[in-house]
């Protein structure tokens, strides 16, 4: 290309008149470069939004899988950069640059290893667990690192004699040794600066260790362990003659880094070299440059200490106490003018953290350090500054709501325009403007972290320093500063695309305009044609610094430009009005450059580790300010700013352990303070609202106020180390866990926890989990066996009810119409209508037992429960029929009985052959004389609740029974016909399957045929227990039990009596005895005649039809009364006359009622025949299958069950 150009040149002569034109359209075509640009940027943003939501220029703080690290990375060397004609100045620059990087290196391994080593030492654990022997292991295992930092400090030792030797040597008096370079007006201010910083370090190093009393009690315990092995290192394992030295390793460590002394030992080093190196402190106008310097930095330091615009000012003066009291020591001189303008700075600033919870006063440093400037000062003077310590702070406590109020203020308006200008698309014609506000912008926002940090540790540090009490408006107040200072944090990281780039946009904005400024000095050094070296080193500075400046803003570049300025500034060749500017452009490059690395300093909450205490009333504030609930999200990125630290814990086994402890404690905080709190409030909510019908506490918002606890599930889930917290999904859970559990517990209250459940979708938008519980009865109900072991308790506190929900038709047919339906019904569907139901409860309901609560019990056991209950039952029958026999048997009542058998065979002509309903009444008043038991029960009262519990329990067997078959054919259920069942055994042999597939498909077939076998026959316990009590009950030695056929016409009349008096209290407050069934009499009743064998006798009395005639009687007599009485218009007799036929209507319904129910009861007992009957076609059945072939030895299923 470059050969064609040449080539064509000679004949195209004229192109070489610019007329501009070539310009002109270069700056179209990049216009319209630039224009496209912008274009294709905004199409792919929208391709990205398009694609996913969560692709954009907004980064989230909690989820953040990459992060961008802006500091560019310097892959040139000090010599490769520095390079300029002029070699001696080369090697001056070098050398210090050298230095300052070095400084640097020495400064970050301490910020972030050692500090952190030294300050969480003894962590993890609280004093009372700590086993006996630990704080030694722990001691043990952090000796090594006391030898690391020992290394480490000696390595500061030799750089800081290093550095001062170095400008010792540039700045000498004396006459006889030339000059490396011409220093007049030559202030290398940035190497007391770092020189500054490395002794910060070392004094923070001994603040640390001086106030942590921990470390030195584990050392004192690990030095006494040391004593006991040496008495007797064989007992220990060790080798004698390696303790020694190890005993020496440790006085060494304790007499440099223990007893406080690093920064004295560093300061009272021997600067003057006897081998022939640079004088120190002899060395005049070495003197006066240091004393330049401090006087210089003190002026920059002293003006914006305490100001709204001060930055790094603090750190910068504790270097600056370090550099006073190193000159001192070594040239021995005290200025005393500085010396008190140090100490008056402790009125504006009393206190500063150097790190953490680290407090530094500077006047007892001071006082301490430099003792003969302290004696040269009157005590009162001294005390005022102490004095005004404890006046600061009050100030600060008074001013910290204000300080809150202004730096919301401040910061909500500075988020506003950061968010406004980076959401700009910057114009190509303003780009320099827009920078300039971009970059404004980011340093008023690290400035108002600084202002925010300064303030927040300074007051806690204080406050703890001072040992004075915080109240709790301070604590909130700090917090809210806390969070504010986070609030900037994650405004820079979430905007960090805009950030990083206008960064790099900001930082070659003012390179380009420290490049300007740089040249105009330049200019005028080259137009003076004056020559001379200084003028040489001066331009060769000035040409380095304009090198350096041409390439990325890495720290060494911008250290090279400091130090070469240092030197170019020189013989006035900047004008005051060109050099300031140019210094504050230099300034703003450095924060710009380094702008993320900063901001996270500056906001970094690692000292709340310290202060975790206000924790819990900072929970407590937020739970009563729900509306500000987003801060918990700041709060939790404060305390996670401890775990990096934490990880160069030193002292226990892994810093993991520590890194737990921290974890559960803030976990456990939570948890107490907020999330239990919370949880509770509202579930009380929810009951109160559900429960507005009761009459309850004041609940009027505008006269009890109202707190809106729904902010909290609006939250998005907190980070915080491993886990999410999502405060919404564990309220949710706990009101699931709780709704569950306590509708478990009380099924009646399963509609209010429902509505609890609905209310709090609606309230607080919850997304609660149906339950799945059954609604009004738990299908388990009482347990099988349960019962079974208490079945004399069972039937005493229940009550049975012969046809639950069973049709009036049912109700009203007579014996022979029962018989005639119990054979068109299937026994299953037809026995299932029964149920036992609780006497009396403490509770609000009464337990329930019915068919399927039996049948899930015996799915739960297997069905050879069943036998074993009916055993328990036959058991419990033997004792009661005992009592029964007694009763019978008592002469009253067998000589009262007999006579009424005499008496009624003597009348039952005349009677029309019904038993007198007179006869009854009397037998009842009879037996009534014979005395009451203390709650006013009489004897036939006793007999008729045996009657009542022996019925009890046949109704229990009966309901066992239909269980069992309801069990059966649920089980069974998904049979397709029961009728052809494959025989899978057969089918598996002939698909020649495993031996293991055979045995479970016999086992399969056996099932199936035994849940068929089942389910079709089931086994009749009713007749296994007749047959076992009734040769007994019918045999000659209780011929006294023939007569109770007689006692039943009284005990059913006791009974009706009994049954209206429960009926009666179910309208009544007081519920106690309460009850509307207790079918057990009928069942009792019936069950003992068909013992009795005596229907027949019984039906011979026509007791009902004698008692409904009885009562039809009366009531046409009191009809007649009351059609006479109408006439005469006599009200109250009216009334009572009403209220004695409506009488007569309860007792005749409540008789017929019991006419039912024993009809009923009687058919389960084959009441249509009577025993010789039975027995007679029990053979006729022996015959008949005898001749059918049937062996004797083989005995039906009916008597193998019964077995």
């Amino acid at each position: 290309m470059a050969t064609t150009t040449e080539a064509l040149s000679p004949e195209w002569e004229f192109d070489r008149f610019d007329d501009g034109s070539q310009k002109i359209h270069a700056e179209v075509q990049l216009k319209n470069y630039g224009k496209f640009l912008e274009e294709y940027s905004s199409q792919l943003r929208r391709i990205e939004d398009a694609l996913d939501d969560s692709i954009g220029d907004v980064w989230d703080f909690s989820l953040d899988p990459i992060a961008l690290k802006l500091v560019p990375y310097e892959q040139s060397t000090l010599l490769e950069l520095i390079r300029t004609e002029n070699k001696v100045l080369n090697k001056v620059i070098t050398v210090y640059a050298a230095l300052c990087c070095e400084i640097k290196k020495l400064k970050y391994e301490a910020e972030s290893k050692f500090y952190n080593g030294l300050l969480f030492y003894g962590e993890g654990a609280a004093d009372s667990s700590v086993p006996e022997g630990d704080s030694q292991i722990q001691m043990g295992r952090f000796v090594s690192f006391l030898q690391e930092l020992s290394c480490f400090v000696t390595r500061c030792y030799e750089v800081v004699t290093n550095v001062v030797h170095q400008l010792a040597a540039l700045y000498t008096s004396s006459r006889t040794e030339p000059k490396i370079i011409e220093t007049t007006g030559v202030h290398f201010l940035t190497m007391y600066e770092h020189l500054g910083e490395l002794l910060t370090v070392l004094l923070t190093l001994d603040e640390i260790i001086e106030n942590h009393s921990v470390l030195k009690d584990h050392w004192t315990m690990y030095k006494r362990l040391l004593k006991s092995v040496h008495h007797n290192p064989v007992k220990f394992g060790i080798q004698e003659d390696k303790l020694k030295p190890f005993e020496k390793l440790m006085m060494k460590l304790e007499s440099q880094l223990l007893d406080g002394t690093l920064f004295q030992g560093c300061v009272e080093q021997q600067f003057d070299s006897s081998n022939g190196g640079p004088s120190v402190s002899k060395n005049g106008a070495f003197a006066e440059e240091f004393a330049h310097n401090i006087r210089t930095i003190f002026s920059n330091v002293e003006v914006k200490l305490g100001e709204a615009s001060e930055i790094d000012q603090r750190e910068r003066y504790v270097a600056l106490c370090g550099l006073f009291v190193l000159y001192f020591q070594i040239f021995r001189t005290v200025d005393k003018k500085l010396y008190r303008s140090l100490l008056d700075v402790c009125k504006k600033v009393p206190a500063i953290t150097l790190i953490a919870n680290v407090i530094w006063y500077a006047d007892n440093f001071l006082i301490q350090k430099v003792p003969a400037a302290a004696k040269l000062m009157d005590r009162k003077s001294l005390h005022s500054i102490k004095a005004q310590r404890e006046g600061y702070l009050q100030t600060r406590a008074q001013s910290l709501t204000k300080d809150v109020q202004s730096y919301y203020v401040f910061v909500s308006s500075w988020m506003m325009k950061m968010e406004s200008i980076l959401a700009k698309e910057p114009k190509m014609d303003k780009f320099a403007e827009d920078l300039t506000n971009r970059c404004n912008i980011f340093v008023q926002g690290f400035l108002y972290a600084c202002g925010l940090s300064n303030i927040i540790k300074t007051t806690m540090n204080l406050y703890m320093s001072m040992q004075k009490p915080m109240t709790k408006t301070s604590v909130k107040a700090l917090c809210r500063l806390v969070e504010l200072l986070k609030a900037i944090e994650h405004t820079f990281h979430r905007r960090s695309m805009a950030v990083a780039d206008s960064v790099s946009h900001i930082t070659q904005h003012l390179q380009h305009q420290a490049l300007n400024a740089i040249a105009v000095g330049k200019k005028r050094v080259i137009s003076d044609k004056k020559y001379s070296e200084q003028r040489l080193d001066v331009l060769s500075a000035l040409v380095l610094a304009e090198n350096t400046l041409n390439g990325p803003s890495t720290r060494q570049r911008r250290l090279i430009v400091a130090l070469a300025l240092s030197v170019g500034t020189q013989m006035k060749t900047f004008k005051d009005e060109e050099l300031l500017p140019l210094l504050l452009v230099l300034k703003k490059l450095d924060l710009i450059s380094e702008l993320r690395e900063r901001v996270r300093t500056q906001c970094d909450c690692c000292f709340l580790y310290w202060h975790r205490a206000v924790f819990p009333i900072y929970l407590d504030d937020v739970y009563e300010n729900a509306v500000d609930a987003s801060r918990l999200h700041y709060m939790f990125s404060a305390l996670w700013s401890c775990v990096p630290a934490m990880k160069y814990a030193r002292h226990l086994e892994s810093c993991e352990l520590l890194l737990q402890c921290y974890n559960k404690e803030i976990m456990d905080i939570l948890t107490e303070h907020l999330l239990d709190k919370l949880c509770k409030e509202i579930e009380k909510d929810l009951r109160l609202s559900v429960h507005t019908h009761l009459q309850l506490d004041e609940r009027n918002p505008f006269k009890v106020g109202m707190k809106d606890l729904a902010h909290f599930f609006s939250l998005r889930p907190i980070r915080f180390f491993d886990r999410f917290i999502d405060i919404k999904a564990y309220v949710t859970h706990y009101l699931d866990k709780t709704f569950y559990n306590l509708t478990t517990v009380a099924l009646h209250d399963w509609a209010t926890y429902s509505e609890m459940r609905n209310l709090a979708t609606q309230r607080y938008g919850l997304t609660m989990t149906e339950p799945h519980l059954p609604s009004q009865t738990l299908e388990q109900g009482l347990d099988v066996l349960e019962i079974m072991r208490n079945i004399h308790v069972f039937v005493s506190r229940y009550l049975y009810n012969l046809n639950n929900q069973v049709s009036p038709f049912f109700r009203k047919l007579t014996v022979l119409q029962m018989s005639f339906w119990k054979a068109q019904f299937d026994a299953a569907l037809f026995l299932s209508l029964q149920i036992f139901v609780e006497r009396t409860s403490n509770n609000k309901h009464l337990n329930t037992i019915n068919i399927r609560h039996i049948a899930n019990s015996i799915r739960t056991h297997g069905t050879g429960i069943m036998s074993t209950t009916v055993n328990f039952t036959y058991q419990f029958l033997r004792k009661k029929f005992y009592i029964f026999s007694q009763f019978m048997y008592d002469e009253h009542i067998k000589s009262r009985l007999i006579k009424d058998i005499r008496y009624f065979r003597e009348v039952k002509d005349q009677n029309d052959q019904k038993y007198p309903f007179e006869r009854a009444e009397k037998f009842n008043r009879g037996i009534r004389k014979l005395g009451l038991t203390p709650d006013g029960q009489s004897y036939l009262d006793q007999f008729r609740q045996l009657i009542s519990q022996i019925g009890n329990a046949m109704g229990y067997v009966r309901m066992i029974r239909s269980g069992g078959l309801h069990c059966c054919s649920n089980a069974i259920r998904f049979v397709p016909d029961l009728e052809d069942i494959v025989n899978f055994e057969e089918l598996v042999k002939e698909e020649n399957l495993s031996e293991e597939t055979q045995k479970a498909a016999r086992q399969l077939d056996f099932v199936l045929s035994d849940l068929t076998r089942n389910s079709a026959e089931g086994t009749e316990y009713f007749k296994m227990l007749v047959d076992v009590f009734a040769p007994e009950f019918r045999s000659a030695k209780n011929i006294h039990l023939r007569n109770f056929y007689s006692i039943v016409p009284p005990l059913t009349l006791n009974f009706v009596e009994h049954s209206i008096s429960c009926k009666e209290k179910l309208n009544k407050k007081n519920k106690l005895g309460a009850a509307f069934t207790d079918d057990g009499f009928a069942m009792g009743v019936a069950y003992i005649l068909k013992l009795l064998d005596q229907y027949q006798e019984f039906d011979s009395l026509h007791w009902f039809q004698s008692v409904r005639e009885k009562y039809l009687k009366e009531k046409r007599v009191v009809s007649k009364q009351q059609s006479v009485q109408s006439s005469n218009q006599d009200e109250k007799l009216l009334q009572t006359m009403n209220l004695t036929q409506k009488r007569l209507e309860i007792y005749l319904q409540e008789f017929e009622f019991l006419y039912f129910s024993l009809s009923s009861a009687r058919i389960f007992f084959r009441a249509d025949k009577t025993a010789a009957e039975e027995n007679l076609e029990k053979k006729e059945k022996e015959t008949s299958k005898l001749s059918s072939g049937s062996l004797p030895g083989n005995p039906p299923a009916s008597d193998s069950g019964m077995k």
